[in-house]
């Protein structure tokens, strides 16, 4: 939990701000930016394993749960193509007349852009908040210690013994896990629906 929201959360921010300025703003690299951030997607996340796994044992950071976080919070391209998108769907009217009433990009970004992509925001968090809690590849490699263990290690522990592997306590384990996801999308059902339609085109 502690690391699927830590992810969640710092994801939520890095896509919400790279997204407006991608949607709202004018520099140099814009363009290329999002062509890279589309490249990206193409190759999937466990390719830069080894070389994410080099940089951390030799910067000691192997075993560190808040390492792991902070590399698993780049991961959020994907979130930022559709969020960009979302913006890119409310009237450019709203900024124009705040910025004639005064109000700096900051200003804008926290209240406007933001309560109107509420739903759009939610949903972020929820895709994040998943793929973290279901993740197994990158935590296997990275953390050691049973008390680091994630979810998905921890359920695997039910199944590689050295003598015999515990099928009745995996699935009882399984359902126990999925409890957290289920009380999520139950709190958060409202705004679901609203966000994955707006999602779903553009304007």
């Amino acid at each position: 939990m502690i690391l699927s929201v830590g992810v969640a959360t710092i994801q939520l921010f890095l896509t919400a701000t790279s997204a407006y300025a991608f949607s709202r703003m004018k520099f140099a690299g814009r363009k290329n930016g999002l062509k890279t951030l589309l490249i990206l997607q193409m190759f999937p996340t466990f390719m830069a394993l080894p070389a994410i796994f080099g940089i951390m044992a030799k910067l000691n950071l192997l075993d560190n749960l808040y390492a792991l976080m902070l590399v698993m919070a780049g991961s959020s391209a994907f979130s930022i193509w559709l969020l960009k998108g979302y913006i890119d769907s409310l009237p450019k009217e709203l900024d124009e007349a705040a910025l004639v009433d005064g109000a700096t990009h900051w200003q804008i970004f926290t209240k406007i852009i933001l309560p109107l992509a509420t739903p759009m925001l939610v949903v972020i968090f929820l895709f994040s908040f998943m793929g973290v809690y279901s993740e197994f590849i990158l935590s296997s490699a990275v953390l050691k210690s049973p008390e680091n263990y994630t979810i998905a290690l921890g359920l695997q522990r039910f199944i590689q013994n050295q003598f015999s592997a515990h099928w009745t306590q995996f699935a009882a384990a399984s359902v126990m896990a999925s409890l957290p996801l289920v009380i999520l999308f139950m709190v958060l059902q409202r705004y679901l629906q609203a966000g994955l339609a707006a999602g779903a085109v553009k304007g």
